[in-house]
């Protein structure tokens, strides 16, 4: 598990189930680029087959991309395309949808790419918006009723689809 910030409680959590846990800090990189290449040696170093954006706020730079293309997935608060993008993060999906009047939101897990927001579609569930929602109250029902089901859910489908690429490659250099 790798936080972008050591008050992360995620870091914790991890180190309680014997999972290593680390931090590599943007405030200790000179640069974003320091940094993308600080977080890209961290995970190649730990030869990472997936990397799962959840609750990471920050946007993943070239050599992260570059290192791990079609590896990365993270989960968004809406049903993209709607509500995301640059900016789009915590409760401002959430505000941004009760705003607009939406009747049903919801949540998606995606595969990133350059674009914030952009990468392929893996799963997405739809979650509904009640009268006297508020943001606050509307982020936990996406929480409870779409993130937390469908994250796993998408991380067991790479899982699977990364295993199945490999045995297609070892198949092939075998003949």
């Amino acid at each position: 598990m790798i936080s972008s910030s050591d008050k992360a409680y995620a870091l914790e959590r991890a180190r309680q189930n014997e999972i290593e846990a680390i931090t590599v800090s943007r405030k200790s990189h000179d640069s974003a680029e320091a940094f993308d290449e600080a977080l890209a040696a961290a995970l190649t170093e730990r030869r990472i087959g997936l990397v799962v954006l959840a609750g990471y706020l920050s946007i993943i730079g070239e050599h992260v991309l570059r290192a791990f293309r079609g590896r990365i997935i993270n989960v968004h608060p809406s049903l993209i395309p709607s509500f995301c993008g640059k900016g789009f993060y915590g409760l401002k999906a959430h505000k941004e949808a009760l705003k607009y009047g939406v009747k049903v939101t919801g949540a998606t897990v995606h595969y990133v790419s350059g674009v914030v927001d952009g990468g392929r579609i893996i799963l997405q569930k739809a979650v509904e918006v009640k009268d006297g929602d508020t943001p606050e109250i509307l982020q936990k029902r996406v929480m409870e009723q779409a993130e937390q089901l469908i994250l796993p859910q998408a991380v067991k489908m790479c899982i699977q689809e990364i295993a199945r690429e490999k045995n297609a490659r070892e198949g092939v250099m075998r003949q």
